[in-house]
C-alpha cells in the first residue's frame, strides 16, 4: 500500500490575526487559477479546431496539379503555427473583483488595530523578507568576506563588499543573517551571533574605514547567543569592543533594523550616525520573554513585556533613538518584499548621500553627540 503525502496547510505560517486575510488571499488565488485554467483549455480547443480545419485544406490542395507539394507544405506550418498561444493575463470576473475588496478592506482594519505585540509577531514571521532577501534586491558584485582571525567564521553574520544597484556606490555590508530554510536557519543560528562574527564585523569595518567605504548595517537578532562556548569566548567583551571602534569610525554609517533588534547583539552592530526603523520591528534593551522571564519568572508574558517595554518603533522616532520609521506594505513586509526592498533602499541612499558631505571629524563628533544625548533628563 502507498504512502499518501500529507497535504501542506497553506495557512500553516499565518498568524492568528492575519488568518482572515490569508483566507481571502487564497480564495482570490484560487477564483484566479480556475479563470486561467478555463482559458488555457478554450485556446486549446480552438488550436485544436484550427489545425484540423488546416489538414482538410492540404488534404484539398494535395488534389491540385502540380502544387500538392507546395499546398501541403504550407498546410502543415499553419498547423504548426495553430499551436495555443499564452494566456494573456486576465481581467478580475466581478466575483474576484469582490473579493479582492474584501480583502484589502479586511486588510486595512488589520493594519489600524495592529497591537504592539502583533508587531512584535510581524516582526519575526517565517515569510518576513530577511538580509538575503534584501542583499539580492539591493545590491551588485556583493563578495562575502570571512572570519574573525582569531577563532572561526560565524555565518549568523554576513560581512561583505557590494555595490549599490540604485547609485553603484561601493559599500561595506555588515548584516545579522538569520537564513530562510530550517537547514540555513541552524547554520546562522537563528541570527544569534557569537563573539567570532562581532570580531568578524569589527575587523572588516575597520577595513572600509582604511579603504574610505560607507558602511551599512542590517539588524535582525534576538539578542547575541548567550551559550556557555560563546562566553568562554568572550561575548560580552566582543560586543563592548565593536560599540567603542564604532563610535569613533571615521565613515558614514547607516543602520536599519528589518525585524529583531535585540540587546547588546543588535547594538553590536548598530552604532550609528542614522537608524532606520521598519514599521513593524522592534529596537529594545531585551527580548519581550526575556523580559518578561526576569521581572515575573514567566516567559509566556511576553505580550505584557512587550507592552511595557513600549516596543513600537514610532516610540523609537518620539525619543530620538531612531531617526526614520519606514512603513510597510499594508499587513507587513512579507506581503511585498520587492516594494519593502524599494522603500529601505531609497531611504539609505538618501541618508548615505546627506552624511556624505562631512568630514570624518564631523561624523564622529556628531556620533559622540548623538549617544550622549540618548537618556539625558531635560527636567525633575
Amino acid at each position: 500500500m502507498a504512502l499518501s503525502r500529507s497535504k501542506v496547510d497553506p495557512l500553516k505560517n499565518a498568524l492568528a490575526f492575519e488568518r482572515p486575510v490569508r483566507e481571502l488571499d487564497l480564495k482570490i488565488e484560487g477564483l484566479r487559477a480556475e479563470a486561467r485554467e478555463a482559458a488555457e483549455e478554450a485556446a486549446t480547443k480552438a488550436a485544436k479546431v484550427q489545425a484540423e480545419e488546416s489538414r482538410k485544406e492540404a488534404k484539398k490542395g494535395s488534389k491540385a496539379k502540380g502544387k500538392a507539394k507546395g499546398k501541403g507544405s504550407a498546410a502543415r506550418k499553419d498547423a504548426a503555427e495553430s499551436l495555443p498561444e499564452p494566456v494573456a493575463e486576465l481581467v478580475d470576473t466581478p466575483e474576484i473583483a469582490a473579493l479582492i475588496g474584501e480583502r484589502d478592506q479586511a486588510l486595512a482594519e488589520m493594519q489600524s488595530q495592529l497591537t504592539v505585540w502583533q508587531r512584535v509577531q510581524l516582526s519575526r514571521h517565517v515569510e518576513r523578507p530577511v538580509t538575503g532577501d534584501y542583499v539580492e534586491r539591493l545590491f551588485n558584485d556583493v563578495i562575502e568576506l570571512h572570519g574573525d582571525r582569531h577563532y572561526a567564521d560565524d555565518r549568523a553574520i554576513l560581512v561583505a563588499f557590494a555595490t549599490s544597484q540604485r547609485s553603484g556606490r561601493r559599500v561595506m555590508l555588515v548584516a545579522h543573517r538569520k537564513g530562510k530554510s530550517t537547514a540555513e536557519r541552524i547554520a546562522c543560528n537563528w541570527g544569534c551571533a557569537h563573539p567570532e562574527g562581532y570580531r568578524k564585523a569589527m575587523r572588516c569595518m575597520k577595513l572600509a574605514e582604511r579603504l574610505g567605504l560607507p558602511i551599512i548595517t542590517l539588524i535582525n537578532t534576538p539578542g547575541a547567543y548567550p551559550g556557555i562556548g560563546a562566553e568562554e569566548r568572550g561575548q560580552a567583551s566582543a560586543i563592548a569592543w565593536n560599540i567603542f571602534e564604532m563610535a569613533r569610525l571615521k565613515v558614514p554609517v547607516v543602520s536599519a533594523v528589518i525585524g529583531e533588534g535585540g540587546s547588546g547583539g543588535a547594538l553590536g552592530i548598530g552604532v550609528c550616525d542614522r537608524l532606520i526603523v521598519l514599521e513593524n520591528s522592534y529596537y529594545s534593551v531585551i527580548s519581550p520573554e526575556g523580559c518578561a522571564s526576569i521581572l515575573w519568572k514567566d516567559g509566556s508574558r511576553a505580550e505584557d513585556a512587550a507592552i511595557a517595554l513600549r516596543l513600537d518603533p514610532a516610540f523609537l522616532v518620539e525619543l530620538g533613538l531612531a531617526d526614520e520609521r519606514l512603513l510597510e506594505p499594508a499587513g507587513g513586509a512579507h506581503r511585498d518584499p520587492d516594494a519593502m526592498a524599494e522603500t529601505l533602499g531609497s531611504a539609505i541612499e538618501r541618508h548615505l548621500d546627506e552624511l556624505g558631505g562631512l568630514t570624518p571629524e564631523e561624523l564622529v563628533a556628531g556620533r559622540h553627540a548623538r549617544y550622549r544625548a540618548i537618556g539625558r533628563f531635560t527636567g525633575v
